[in-house]
């Protein structure tokens, strides 16, 4: 372990890691016009897309952990870049729909392959991203993720 995080809690190494990685995709995917976020949603919304889903905004919002108005505010950005389209939802005239334009498709697969580039370069001191350990460490990310929070835990100063 790095000497400048010795005593570190988990907490403050994921936020840290998470950190990197949101700076490196930043960086990787300026070039295409894309932001972290943005290139969440788009290779987000690719995958869905492949499945055969136009999903809503919500749904997508869901997907991607993103809140809901905040997706709304990336698709509106990413609709005037050309990236991608909004529609009603014939099922739900309150829902919008999102579906890649050509061009956000193209985009995005330019997106993906960066970002797939830059996801081996940070694996490597585990093995890649074909190995073991890799495999290990996204079990234990999936499990973390998955564990629910309490909502009534509170921290003693909200407390007092």
């Amino acid at each position: 372990m790095s000497d400048g995080y010795e005593g570190a809690t988990p907490g403050f190494l994921v936020w840290r890691l998470s950190m990197k990685w949101r700076v490196a995709v930043d960086r990787a995917v300026a070039p295409l016009g894309l932001t972290h976020a943005q290139y969440s949603l788009v290779a987000s919304l690719h995958g869905m897309q492949r499945s055969g889903e136009r999903p809503s905004q919500r749904r997508l919002a869901d997907r991607t952990g993103l809140e809901p108005l905040y997706v709304s505010k990336l698709a509106r950005a990413l609709e005037t870049a050309g990236l991608l389209e909004r529609t009603r939802d014939p099922r739900d005239p309150r829902a919008v729909q999102l579906a890649l334009t050509e061009r956000g498709t193209e985009v995005t697969r330019r997106a993906i392959e960066v970002v797939h580039t830059l996801l081996q370069q940070l694996l490597d001191p585990l093995g890649g991203l074909d190995s073991a350990r890799t495999r290990e460490f996204k079990r234990e990310l999936t499990a973390l993720l998955d564990a629910p929070l309490d909502p009534s835990i509170r921290n003693e100063t909200e407390q007092s």
